[in-house]
């Protein structure tokens, strides 16, 4: 399961705060990088998201838990939709008939 993780720093929270714990987390295990799929900072700072795939909702807490008196989360579970997939599949629901008319 792909998991939005939204993250906005706390007032006072400091870029030197938000690495060192960065460096922390990452020597103790717990920032699981090969579950991070992406990274995004807002341009600005002190703001952006991370992509985390894993199925198990309490690794995902594993993950973010950490960072929760530095910055606060906003998750939402996501999926994947492609353009080309999503077209063709409306293009073929417009030309279908609607459920129930007669041919």
């Amino acid at each position: 399961m792909l998991w939005y993780c939204r993250f906005t720093w706390y007032p006072g929270t400091t870029t030197d705060k938000v690495r060192e714990r960065v460096m922390q987390q990452d020597q103790a295990g717990t920032n699981h990088p090969d579950k991070i799929k992406g990274w995004y900072n807002l341009a600005g700072g002190g703001a952006g998201f991370l992509l985390i795939d894993t199925m198990d909702p309490q690794e995902l807490n594993e993950i973010l838990e950490p960072y929760m008196d530095l910055m606060s989360w906003d998750v939402h579970a996501v999926y994947e939709l492609r353009y080309e997939d999503a077209t063709q599949r409306f293009r073929e629901e417009q030309l279908a008939p609607p459920a129930g008319a007669r041919s």
